[in-house]
């Protein structure tokens, strides 16, 4: 059965975490494709990524759940029939990112001092201002030999490469906290106790015409079933719905 995957954070860390994947999906998405069509797209979300780490302590957040992990896989290696090439792949892994992290001199903030990403920067923060005859530093660049544009683009994604990495680290075993459960509403809403818990994973059938829109915190969450409308947008769902859980 194909499904929808859908996500919420249950604190603020967990947000910025789901915020700044994404993000960095758009700029992969960007680099693997044509640039010439997609630039506004990979700048937009390159910029992004910049303000997210200058304006928020993610950088503290990982460190501190890389170390957390460490204490954690440790403890896992005491278990009878554990994988442990696995196991001390993902703690030397861990262990190397969180070294990296703790550097004082983090190479992402080279990309701050970068004349041609600090000009385009200040205009793309004006709405409406990366049009081309505001830009014609970025149109010189964009008509760039393929060569050169791909080293310049590789070479502002590698300084990011720890803290994407780290991320990626994290959210895999955040995820790993639990698995997929069948669920089944008979009015389109679900509620239940979120002590202790991250992030929710729901998944719906691709075929079923609601999708679940989610409000909660540490405490208590709860899922409303929503239909669209042509009316309004969209209305509550008083059916009964199936759908797949995972309490992270």
């Amino acid at each position: 059965m194909t499904t929808i995957l859908y996500e919420h954070p249950l604190n603020e860390r967990i947000r910025n975490y789901l915020k700044l994947e994404q993000l960095f999906k758009q700029v992969d998405s960007c680099a693997n494709s044509g640039i010439s069509t997609s630039h506004q797209v990979f700048f937009n979300a390159l910029f992004a990524i910049i303000d997210m780490l200058e304006r928020s302590d993610i950088r503290g957040d990982l460190i501190k759940d890389l170390e957390k992990l460490q204490q954690n896989l440790v403890i896992w290696s005491q278990a009878p029939n554990i994988d442990t090439s696995v196991l001390e792949e993902n703690l030397q892994e861990t262990s190397n990112l969180a070294r990296q992290l703790k550097a004082n001199s983090q190479t992402w903030c080279q990309l701050k001092e970068h004349k041609l990403l600090a000009s385009l920067k200040q205009r793309f923060a004006i709405q409406g201002g990366n049009s081309s005859f505001d830009l014609p530093q970025l149109q010189f660049w964009l008509h760039q030999p393929a060569a050169i544009i791909s080293k310049d683009m590789e070479h502002w994604l590698s300084l990011l490469d720890n803290v994407k990495n780290s991320l990626a680290l994290v959210l895999k075993f955040i995820r790993q906290r639990a698995t997929f459960e069948n669920i089944e509403t008979e009015s389109g809403f679900y509620q239940d106790n979120g002590e202790g818990l991250l992030l929710l994973r729901i998944k719906v059938a691709q075929s079923a015409q609601y999708y679940p829109t989610i409000s909660g915190n540490k405490f208590r969450y709860s899922i409303r079933f929503m239909l669209p409308c042509e009316q309004n947008g969209r209305r509550y769902s008083n059916q009964a719905t199936q759908f797949q859980l995972a309490r992270c």
